[in-house]
């Protein structure tokens, strides 16, 4: 069923009682083209671009839970592309043209919002850095604005200009960025993709990988049983030193909690995205009211859903140093995602060692917004068996050829071995 208004007014003369299922429940088969491990954002996107761009429909999305059930669901919704490295300049301006587009597209309303991100600076230094990233992204077709005191004052009035600590000297702002609705975004594609003949499999856990005796990855064990396939793509998240050392491997990832939290409903406040540059807090306000922000890893690895005290209260010092009336407001909620950390805090989108098997990881804090653009390039990377042109710098053999992307390192150990 197509949605429209039109759809809309028709369903509710009939009390609203003519609706389709959005996807259907199927029984996995014995054999797809490619497996997608993962039925997230990324793993969605995947499918829907392999079967919408490339044509391969014989597709399955293999999810242990429910669709959206890990870091989709579990993060604070913001989309932008103000990078400044080559590499992720390209790829995330590629994403924020695919968002723009999106609910046309998968005729679904994922709630995209472009209602802009602010980064403040507080230094010279950092009015500086932020010049020079500004100014690659002119020069890449990517808009930004350097702003001053006196311009932040007039687009975020409530901010504590008094600080001598950290006083706000301007802020370089990307009004093309804003916020999405993380859910709608999984519904959308699982709906997208399921209308063009993908098979999304819930409650199904990969538990093993099979291969042929030239150790070619020829298929999946998982808790409904053995399915084989020409290609299995891995975008599992956190989760993915799990998966891949199914099959024998050690990346150069490590899986971190990073909290998110929301507080309860308040009148309309903050008008887009604001981060805080002398220490690591974000915050934006949700459509019911909520003010929803983060900050910084728990800075142990782990493998949980849930984060520590420590970091609370460093994210709320941080919301108060800049906006000491967040305190007046109860939080209602928080929640942990699991971060697959890479070396210099970039992605791996590659084929691995393993022939048959591919790998979509280390997105670090930069997943969900990478959403569109990560299943577009490795849907590309699936079907053609080579990097789309977006991607090239994401190879896994990069650490070790010395070719990283140091947009902001964030551990892991190398594995070169």
């Amino acid at each position: 069923m197509k949605y429209s208004i039109f759809s809309l007014a028709k369903a509710a003369l009939s009390g609203h009682q003519g609706w389709t299922r959005a996807w259907r429940d199927p029984a996995p088969k014995s054999h797809y083209d490619v497996i997608i491990i993962g039925g997230g954002g990324h793993g969605l996107a995947t499918a829907y671009f392999l079967a919408n761009e490339y044509g391969i429909r014989n597709v399955a999305v293999l999810e242990k839970g429910w669709i959206g059930s890990g870091n989709a669901g579990r993060n604070t919704t913001i989309i932008r592309s103000n990078y400044g490295l080559p590499g992720n300049t390209g790829f995330y301006e590629l994403s924020m043209k695919l968002w723009e587009r999106m609910e046309q597209d998968l005729n679904y309303n994922a709630m995209v919002s472009q209602r802009g991100i602010i980064n403040l600076y507080h230094s010279d230094a950092q009015r500086d850095a932020f010049a020079r990233r500004g100014n690659t992204m002119r020069i890449n077709g990517i808009d930004a604005e350097l702003l001053d005191a006196v311009q932040i004052r007039k687009e975020l009035p409530f901010l504590n200009y008094d600080s001598p600590r950290f006083p706000i000297m301007g802020g370089l702002m990307q009004r093309r960025g804003g916020t999405a609705r993380h859910d709608a975004v999984v519904w959308g594609y699982a709906r997208a993709a399921d209308q063009r003949g993908v098979d999304i499999i819930q409650n199904c856990e990969v538990t093993g990988f099979v291969r042929d005796q030239n150790g070619k990855v020829t298929g999946v064990e998982t808790s409904r049983g053995k399915i084989s396939a020409g290609k299995v793509g891995m975008a599992v998240a956190g989760n993915t030193s799990r998966v891949a050392a199914m099959a024998g491997m050690k990346l150069p990832i490590e899986s971190h909690v990073l909290q998110a939290f929301v507080t309860e409903a308040i009148k309309p406040l903050i008008p887009g995205v604001v981060t805080f540059g002398a220490g690591h807090f974000y915050i934006s306000q949700s459509d019911k009211g909520g003010l929803v922000f983060g900050g910084d890893l728990d800075g142990y690895n782990s493998y949980a859903q849930r984060g520590n005290m420590p970091v609370v209260e460093d994210v709320c010092e941080g919301g108060m140093a800049v906006m000491p009336m967040i305190g007046r407001v109860r939080m209602l909620r928080q929640w942990g995602g699991i971060m697959d950390m890479s070396m210099d805090g970039t992605p791996i989108i590659d084929k691995t060692p393993i022939d048959g098997l591919y790998l979509n990881a280390g997105w670090c804090y930069g997943g969900f917004k990478a959403t569109p653009a990560s299943g577009l390039v490795f849907a590309h990377l699936l079907a053609r068996d080579e990097p789309h042109p977006e991607a090239a710098r994401f190879r896994l053999d990069r650490f070790r050829r010395g070719a990283m992307i140091d947009e902001k390192g964030q551990g892991a150990q190398p594995n070169l071995h």
